[in-house]
């Protein structure tokens, strides 16, 4: 797959996963950057404060620009498809039942946990 086909799935990804759940960035975004591009930590991080800029992260990303580790085209791409994800999957998940949208999220965690303790 190439690099653009990849952000846009990660910025749609983050986007589902943000309007679900609420949490996206740190989360969602900088694993899949370094899991699927091979991006350094660093910049993965960079990255996604670049995409989150606005509404949160403006000081950090000017830290993490100036030392060289945001990929502008990067966050360009992810924030289009961003937008869209959390629309859509925020616009789904306002009619779920709460003890359902909890399941969800503790699955989500727990399984993303186990991945985490057994990566050297």
């Amino acid at each position: 797959m190439n690099e653009t086909l990849i952000l846009l799935l990660i910025g749609l990804s983050a986007g589902l996963v943000s309007g679900l759940l609420g949490i996206g960035g740190g989360l969602i975004i900088i694993p899949m950057l370094v899991g699927f591009l091979g991006y350094s930590q660093k910049t993965a991080q960079g990255t996604s404060l670049g995409l989150l800029l606005l509404p949160i992260g403006i000081l950090a990303v000017l830290n993490y620009y100036k030392a060289g580790f945001v990929n502008v085209k990067a966050v360009a791409l992810m924030v289009v498809t961003f937008v869209l994800g959390s629309y859509l999957s925020s616009a789904f998940v306002v009619n779920l039942p709460e003890n359902i949208l909890k399941k969800i999220f503790a699955v989500f965690l727990l399984l993303y946990s186990i991945k985490l303790f057994i990566d050297k």
